[in-house]
């Protein structure tokens, strides 16, 4: 783990080898030093799988060990830092869960994206929850039930990643200056108001939203931005 340059936040490298409590350990300091930032962060995690097995995960752990990893990938996923997913090799085992927690992933043209499997079973980790809500109930019944791998046009075409590039590096650049311009307060509006919307329904979800709506109405009234005309 290093800094970004220009101070802009931090990158994380997660080889998929790495012992499940050596990951925990290194993402739970990872969320607490993003934490301890009284900056705009963003956190780059660049990730690549195991060559020789990439869909074994999580290796020889107990069911404590895996509580501790999830709890640390849901913490990531609400960190007050954008996250980037840098993908330039395969998406399997960690690297899958933590590209699902990530706001941005971008992966090169020969990444695939693997679900864990041991012995011909299928890892019933939370990825499996993450994939439903995100891609629907549908395309994620086909991607766990047949164990499809997905290409990097699949995974882009259906919003699994965001962005594909021969130089991953350069474009995990650009997102980084575009996402260090995000406060860590709108980031938490759009992050809630996107996962909300998942499951509520429009009466449940009004109030969240038009309460995000007052809130930039005067932040635009105080800049002198705004141009809407009407009564609050």
């Amino acid at each position: 783990m290093r800094k970004l340059p220009d101070g802009l936040g931090y990158l994380l490298e997660v080889h998929g080898g790495e012992p499940l409590p050596a990951l925990t350990a290194a993402l739970t300091t990872l969320c607490e030093l993003v934490s301890a930032d009284p900056g705009r962060v963003v956190v780059v995690l660049r990730l690549s799988a195991r060559a020789d097995t990439e869909r074994a995960w999580p290796g020889n752990v107990n069911v404590q060990d895996v509580t501790r990893w999830e709890r640390a990938v849901r913490r990531l996923g609400r960190c007050p830092a954008a996250v980037i997913a840098e993908l330039p090799g395969t998406c399997a085992g960690p690297a899958l869960d933590l590209t699902l927690a990530a706001d941005y992933r971008v992966c090169a043209p020969a990444t695939r994206l693997l679900l864990p499997i041991n012995d011909g079973h299928f890892w019933p980790g939370m990825a499996v929850h993450a994939l439903v809500r995100q891609v629907g109930y549908a395309r994620a019944r086909q991607i766990v039930m047949w164990g499809e791998d997905l290409s990097a046009e699949q995974a882009t075409a259906i919003g699994l990643f965001d962005r594909i590039s021969a130089d991953t590096e350069d474009a995990v650049r650009q997102a980084t200056v575009l996402f260090g311009r995000i406060s860590d307060a709108e980031l938490a509006v759009r992050r809630q108001l996107l996962s909300e919307a998942v499951s509520s329904e429009f009466d449940e979800a009004i109030g969240a939203h038009l309460a995000a709506c007052d809130r930039e109405l005067r932040r635009l009234s105080r800049t002198g931005s705004t141009h809407v005309a009407g009564n609050r």
